[in-house]
């Protein structure tokens, strides 16, 4: 098997000589953008989890930006994460928004909308994540820095998802790979969408329980502001 780091290597490379990597590029070191990510969204967007649900938490990468901007358009609440998660989650809220498009940008975040007050949300419908490989037992590997797992242990922590809250993805078919090396912190996937199907895995794995602290080292800890805040909050709790 493959490790993560040659894994990721060899997607990043295949989207780039296939010509399906899309802007930004070079994709390398990103949850790569694709020609066909919006056809992905779209896809995503017809099943019936995408559609019941009221408030969604997506990942703050270029190709699900059509996930956000469709979530906004069907009158959805989007709670997206500053990317590195170096600030704070933010709370798109169709109501109060006229541009779609541009809210569901990066770099519309902050301006169209609110800061969100992590511990007082309601309880999520549906995890939207970035990958750049999965594999159809729903494994899944990211650009190598953990933050979807550390925004999904987070919200597991603090109770606002559970076990049954539905995982997915967008991605091109060429992402999917055969295997994935697994570590007790990788969150696994319920449905992989991809410009040409829906995939409903029949995973085999339970979802991480919260933050699985013997994993985190003091520099993540350190670099990540809510977890340090949250965590010595939780210590002094503790020694009280």
């Amino acid at each position: 098997m493959l490790s993560k780091c040659e894994i990721r290597k060899k997607v990043w490379s295949l989207l780039e000589e296939t010509n399906i990597a899309a802007f930004p590029r070079p994709v390398l070191g990103r949850i790569p953008n694709f020609k066909g990510a919006e056809k992905a969204a779209e896809k995503l967007s017809g099943t019936p989890e995408f559609q019941r649900a009221k408030f969604i938490k997506v990942n703050p990468d270029s190709p699900q930006r059509y996930v956000r901007e469709l979530a906004l358009r069907q009158g959805k609440i989007v709670l997206v994460p500053t990317p590195r998660l170096k600030g704070d989650f933010y709370l798109l809220d169709p109501s109060k928004i006229r541009d779609f498009r541009e809210a569901s940008k990066i770099s519309g975040f902050a301006k169209y909308g609110e800061v969100a007050d992590i511990y007082s949300i309601p309880n999520i419908d549906l995890v939207v994540v970035g990958s750049v490989a999965v594999t159809l037992s729903g494994d899944r590997v990211g650009k190598g820095e953990g933050y979807s797992e550390l925004e999904f242990a987070i919200l597991r922590e603090l109770n606002k998802i559970n076990e049954k809250t539905p995982v997915v993805t967008t991605v091109h078919d060429i992402q999917i790979v055969e295997s994935i090396p697994v570590e007790p912190y990788d969150v696994p996937l319920d449905i992989i969408a991809t410009p040409t199907r829906v995939i409903r895995v029949n995973r085999t794995r339970e979802k991480p329980p919260g933050l699985l602290l013997e994993y985190l080292t003091k520099e993540k800890i350190e670099d990540t502001p809510f977890l340090k805040k949250y965590l010595g909050q939780r210590k002094r709790n503790n020694t009280l």
